[in-house]
């Protein structure tokens, strides 16, 4: 049955690794190796949640659902600890030069930890359904806060410009 179970795992991962990558990318803005870290963080909870999906959402909802909330975890752990927000990375894995993209994550950063995670789903593609899913909030609140979240970054934005 082990076996079976880690290959289940694999496929898994070889499915979602590049969302699992991209959004310990996204929560991370820091060094590469602190997203590599960021990575195996939600693979051992995934492994350790793998036999409780129970297919109520898609499998990539799910998977996007625990490596963002790993990933908030993560950063209220490590909140006390002061980081340079994109940072340039030397092997060149996170470098972002485009001033309006920096200044977006820079916000969406300085969002509230829900609403910072609704945004990101937005912006990675998932539907509002989808985001609630993740989110365990209503498709209401999603559509409320996902609003509000786009005016107070428009006001961030004009505010800063």
């Amino acid at each position: 049955m082990d076996k079976d179970r880690n290959k289940k795992f694999d496929a898994l991962v070889k499915r979602h690794r590049d969302l699992i990558w991209h959004v310990c990318a996204d929560y991370s803005l820091s060094a590469a190796w602190e997203v590599q870290d960021a990575v195996q963080e939600v693979l051992c909870v995934l492994w350790r949640d793998f036999e409780t999906f129970s297919g109520r959402s898609s499998e990539r909802t799910w998977v996007y659902r625990v490596a963002s909330n790993t990933m908030i975890s993560l950063k209220r752990r490590q909140n006390n600890v002061p980081q340079a927000v994109l940072e340039e990375v030397a092997d060149g894995l996170r470098v972002e030069d485009d001033e309006n993209y920096r200044f977006l994550l820079q916000a969406i950063e300085n969002l509230d930890d829900v609403d910072g995670q609704i945004v990101r789903a937005h912006l990675d593609g998932f539907q509002n359904q989808e985001i609630a899913a993740i989110t365990g909030l209503s498709l209401a609140t999603i559509g409320r806060r996902l609003s509000a979240a786009r005016e107070r970054l428009r006001e961030e934005y004009e505010k800063n410009r």
